[in-house]
Order: structure tokens, then sequence, then C-alpha cells
């Protein structure tokens, strides 16, 4: 029987990482969907090619669209990228690296791709533990988009079911990078920086880059990538 295949959303992290790991691991020909969006930290979609090509995706497409054309966020406008953020302040809020419905344009293209292929199935690498208080990351958010999927295509209404895979929606980043690790992910090939320097480090201060390293911590390993010198 041939495999089903299966649209992933690959930002370069290590949650979207794991998450590819784990959509090839539950029995899927995953393909890799990526997003050159005008993003501050476009290096990202770099880390993306590297995971794709190291986890063996069938395919991989890096979608060229430009979010910058509305702005109003910290990742995509003129605005300074929250720093050395603890815990209790990341947890009140929506922070300004918030990109407006930036997961529901993302899941609307893996959607038109997922009716191409013939998929059911899309993999999204969204968490609402460890995370930095974006509403598009909540299970309320998958539920409803889940629904539009079914209700709102050409494949829904005739009859096919899709179904949105949010493995990592109720686990902690060190959950995550111990599962990562499981399956085999080289995590020194992705990138969470939201902002990092010229030379393309992680600037170590940004929620991103705090949350990875504390995860990091947690789960007793050492991150391997590396961050500007303080």
């Amino acid at each position: 029987m041939p495999m089903k295949r299966a649209v992933v959303l690959l930002s370069g992290g290590l949650d979207s990482a794991t998450t590819l790991a784990i959509c090839q691991r539950e029995g899927f020909e995953p393909y890799a969907l990526s997003f050159n969006y005008g993003q501050r930290h476009r290096i990202e979609v770099l880390a993306a090619r590297r995971i794709a090509a190291s986890l063996g995706a069938r395919d991989h497409r890096i979608a060229e669209i430009d979010l910058r054309v509305f702005g109003g966020s910290a990742l995509t406008d003129e605005i300074p990228v929250p720093k050395n953020r603890d815990e209790k302040n990341r947890g009140h809020g929506v922070p300004a690296t918030y990109v407006p419905a930036r997961n529901t344009i993302f899941l609307s293209y893996a959607l038109a791709w997922c009716e191409v292929l013939g998929s059911t199935d899309i993999f999204i690498g969204v968490n609402a533990v460890d995370y930095s208080g974006y509403p598009d990351c909540r299970p309320a958010f998958i539920a409803a988009f889940e629904e539009l999927a079914n209700v709102g295509t050409k494949a829904g209404v005739e009859g096919t079911r899709f179904r949105i895979h949010a493995p990592l929606l109720s686990m902690s980043k060190a959950q995550i990078i111990a599962k990562g690790t499981e399956l085999g992910v080289d995590f020194s090939l992705t990138h969470s920086c939201y902002d990092p320097t010229s030379d393309l480090l992680a600037c170590g201060e940004c929620d991103s880059c705090r949350i990875r390293l504390a995860g990091f911590q947690e789960a007793g390993l050492r991150d391997p990538i590396a961050y500007a010198a303080k």
C-alpha cells in the first residue's frame, strides 16, 4: 500500500522539525511547506531547507508571500523585538512578535496543497504550553480551522474529511526536545531566534531564544546552536 501523504508546515525551528519527524513516525509521506513572508529572521527558511533534507521530506516547497504589506508585527515591521522578558511577563498578553493571522494564512496554503496532492492530513507544530501567547496556537483555533477545511473546500464538500494534526499542542518545550531527540532530529540544523545578529547568530534574548534555552536546560541537554556573545 502507498504511504498516505501529509503536508507539514516547516518553519525551521525545533518544534516544526520535531513535528516532521513525528509525521514520518506515524507512517505518513511528508510534503514540507515553508514560507518566506518578509520576516526579519528569514534565516529560518535556510534552516527549513536543511531540516527537510536531513529528515527526508518527499518534497519541500517554499511559498513566497510578503506580510510586510500589512506589517503590524515586530517580525514584519519596524517594531522592536521584545528582549529579556521573564516567564511571568511572557504569560500576559499577546506580544509584539505576533504576526496577524499568520497560522490562518499558512494553514490555508497547506490546505490548498493537500487538495492538489489528494491528501487529507496537515501537520503543524503549534504548542499551547511553552509559547509566547499567540492566539493561533491554541486548541480552539486548530479545531476551528479543521472545521473550516471540511466545509470550505471542494474535497470537503465531496466527502473528504481533513484532519489538522498538532502533536505538540500539550507538550512542554523540554518534552518536545526529548521527543525530537528520540526521533533523531538534528537540532543543530534548526533556528528559533526572532532577531538574529548580522552574522546569523541567535540573540539569546528574545522570547523564542529564552524559551528554547530553558527547554534544553530542563531536558538536561545542551543546545547545539551558536548564540551571540554578551
